[in-house]
């Protein structure tokens, strides 16, 4: 994946920003937004409805959006419909600021091919470039104990790799048993607003791009008629020397 280098830098805080949570049933999405706002505004039990919460941290307005779960290890079609439909609106919940898709995975369970798979299809309800939105968010974090996240995720297999890969290698780990430390969250709002300006910086080198291609169709578009214009012309003189040879000879014969 392409990665476009940020102008704004790493300290481009924002002022409004909207979370929407995904990931398999049981990944930990409901302990994540309550440990992202600081309260347990999202309860503790599983949603089978989308539920939006606000808050203040870290001096932005945040709105967290949790999903219904999928089955870890099945694919898509094993999905109850109303829980893919609350999935696709759960982004006509969140606020006009920039959005982010924190895709939700447990560190104490090995993320395998059939894993891979369930995330890839319902990350497909979003649209292509929902990768460009996600960052992998892992919970579970005390059961690394003092090994580092690199190591554990250069110990797992491709799946886990590709998943990363996909998402720009933006991941973060959140410990949810520890709640009070604002450190974690803070961290990950950065990492957030670091992809929210990489994604603008691709935007506006896309839009450049685009616009230098149409000026460019543009030019050679204007180049072409004015070749067509030239070959009309250079025939129609090419008429009026053969008109004025045909009345040369013609009239010598009168």
């Amino acid at each position: 994946m392409a990665m476009c280098a940020s102008p704004f830098g790493a300290g481009h805080r924002l002022a409004e920003l909207s979370l929407v949570l995904l990931g398999y049933g049981e990944a930990g999405k409901t302990s994540t937004g309550n440990t992202i706002l600081g309260t347990a505004e999202f309860g503790w039990k599983r949603t089978s409805q989308c539920v939006k919460r606000h808050g203040e941290v870290a001096g932005r307005f945040l709105t967290v959006v949790d999903t219904p779960g999928w089955w870890k290890h099945l694919p898509i079609e094993h999905t109850p419909p109303l829980n893919k439909q609350e999935m696709a609106q759960s982004v006509s919940l969140t606020s006009s600021g920039p959005l982010a898709f924190l895709l939700v995975l447990r560190l104490d369970s090995s993320f395998q091919e059939d894993e891979k798979r369930a995330v890839k299809d319902h990350l497909k309800l979003f649209g292509r470039r929902v990768w460009d939105q996600t960052v992998v968010l892992f919970t579970c974090g005390d059961w690394l104990g003092d090994r580092s996240i690199e190591l554990h995720i250069e110990s797992e297999g491709e799946a886990l790799k590709w998943l990363l890969q996909k998402c720009g290698n933006r991941f973060h780990v959140f410990s949810n048993k520890n709640r009070r430390s604002s450190t974690q969250v803070t961290e990950l709002l950065e990492k957030i607003e670091e992809m929210v300006a990489e994604n603008r910086t691709c935007h506006l080198r896309e839009m450049w791009d685009l616009k230098e291609v149409t000026e460019m169709k543009r030019l050679d578009g204007a180049g072409t008629n004015e070749r067509k214009t030239k070959t009309q012309e250079d025939l129609d003189d090419e008429s009026d020397l053969d008109d004025d040879v045909f009345l040369t000879v013609t009239e010598g014969f009168f």
